[in-house]
């Protein structure tokens, strides 16, 4: 009996032994982007998201947490983040669905609804909202790419940079004009030449003339310098849209002490909201800085923005009518971010109608 009673005590301290080892763990998690820091959810990503994580898992946990970063395509090319985070290359990245397309077409559903808010703050609501409502739309990363989605991401509103000045929609018939994704379909309706490309590529295309434009924010335009290139940015208006987003690794995520999982998910949420805040704040003082830095900026009176939203009149419900026939809970996603921005206050050029 004292035998039996001595080995039982044995056993139990090895196995107090073995839990306190497993409370404390060094915790080592890679985490990338295809984008450089100059991109605002990325600086984002390692000014917030990274310390934070870090900071409150040594504050609320017996753990630490120790982040490897690498960002500009250190570890992931912009393309391949999904594939990276699927594969456990790295454990969270920071990607646009728009390179995405065949994976996530419906992620790009904001996109689908040009001349949307403009406001990053409305925008991640509204896709939050959308991505609540309909649980195919975080589902999917894990169902069929092994990964968590941590965070949506919102981008500043959506404008027109070029090498050269216009004024009217039809000054843009026949000249390429670079886009990413979905997009280009803005740029196909209103007679341009579009051209698929990636922000690192932007300044050395358009200065050897690859192409003359970009659909993008002024943080863009700003933070990579193409301004230098490209004397000319045009506020149109197409909308803020959250088609970015930080997803994690499923099968380290699980790995993680559910203390440690916990912060992650709350600091990721966070990490969401800032990247609408952020972005809001920056987009007047990126204008005057682009204007400082010697660029014509000037916005496009609302009859330009009409014409443009009229051309892009029946694409909304093609799109839809096309990813439901895939199975895609296209109309309901649609329907949905209609509504809400319009609760938000917005109105629409055009209203679209999805059936």
């Amino acid at each position: 009996m004292l035998k039996r009673f001595k080995s039982a005590l044995v056993a139990a301290a090895v196995a107090a032994i073995g839990i306190g080892s497993a409370q404390a763990e060094d915790i080592r998690l890679r985490i990338a982007s295809g984008h450089p820091a100059a991109n605002t959810y990325v600086n984002l990503m390692q000014n917030f998201f990274v310390p934070e994580v870090t900071k409150r898992v040594a504050a609320r946990t017996q753990h630490k947490v120790e982040f490897v970063e690498a960002y500009g395509g250190a570890m992931v090319k912009v393309a391949d983040t999904l594939e990276g985070v699927q594969s456990g290359i790295v454990d969270i990245g920071g990607f646009c669905f728009c390179f995405e397309p065949s994976n996530l077409p419906m992620h790009a559903f904001q996109v689908m609804l040009p001349f949307g808010p403009m406001s990053p703050e409305q925008s991640v609501k509204i896709a939050r909202t959308v991505y609540d409502k309909v649980p195919y739309m975080s589902k999917v990363f894990e169902d069929k790419f092994n990964q968590q989605l941590l965070a949506i991401i919102a981008d500043n509103g959506y404008n027109l940079g070029t090498t050269f000045e216009w004024n009217t929609v039809s000054e843009l018939k026949g000249r390429k004009l670079a886009g990413a994704g979905l997009n280009l379909k803005w740029l196909e309706f209103a007679g341009a030449v579009p051209v698929q490309s990636a922000l690192p590529e932007a300044y050395t295309s358009m200065q050897t003339g690859v192409y003359f434009g970009w659909i993008m924010f002024p943080s863009g335009w700003v933070n990579f310098k193409l301004n230098e290139v490209a004397k000319h940015y045009t506020e149109v208006g197409f909308g803020s849209i959250s088609w970015h987003g930080l997803t994690m690794n499923k099968n380290r995520f699980n790995r993680l002490p559910k203390d440690v999982q916990a912060i992650i998910v709350e600091v990721a949420r966070e990490f969401e909201a800032r990247t609408g805040t952020v972005n809001e704040e920056n987009y007047p003082k990126q204008l005057a800085q682009l204007r400082s830095l010697g660029v014509n900026v000037k916005a496009v009176p609302e009859s330009v923005r009409l014409e443009w939203a009229n051309s892009l009149r029946t694409w909304p419900q093609a799109q839809a009518t096309e990813l439901d026939k895939q199975g895609l809970p296209a109309s309901q996603v649609l329907k949905i971010t209609l509504e809400e921005a319009e609760k938000l206050g917005h109105k629409w050029p055009v209203r679209y109608e999805i059936k």
